[in-house]
């Protein structure tokens, strides 16, 4: 568990997850509205060298970003119990990092190895709860502790 007093410290543990992604990593981030998942992936982001403006993916499914990894930013909550209105293997199994907002709607048997990371307010600030689903989220999970 991680706890984040603002939004500055909530970034910079994303940088810190971020710099430790490979190819083919897949992180759900869920929480309610205004929890901070968009904040997080904007740290993830800069821990992948990108430099652009990280959006809210919400009306678009989908963002794309290109650094160190090509980071494929998506939100499923407006597709629902319909997966298959987007192509989620391009995604889980292309050449980047996944990060799925509201990865909680999705049956998580289309997931084979993923880091959950659970954002709950609390106070002014935010309550980071992890949890791995196979071997290479344990890993990131083993490293994120060492820090």
């Amino acid at each position: 568990m991680f706890y984040s007093q603002n939004e500055d410290e909530l970034i910079a543990y994303g940088k810190k997850l971020g710099l430790m992604l490979q190819a083919g990593d897949v992180l759900v981030l869920t929480g309610d509205l205004g929890a901070g998942k968009t904040t997080i992936t904007k740290g993830i982001a800069k821990g992948l060298g990108i430099t652009q403006m990280i959006k809210s993916p919400t009306y678009t499914i989908v963002r794309e970003y290109d650094g160190r990894l090509p980071l494929y930013h998506l939100d499923v909550y407006r597709i629902g119990n319909d997966p298959d209105s987007i192509d989620l293997d391009d995604f889980l199994y292309g050449d980047g990092v996944t990060v799925i907002e509201w990865g909680n709607l999705l049956d998580t048997q289309l997931l084979d190895d993923y880091l959950d990371i659970q954002l709950t307010p609390s106070g002014d600030g935010r309550k980071l709860d992890f949890v791995a689903h196979g071997p290479r989220s344990q890993e990131l999970l083993e490293a994120l502790e060492g820090e």
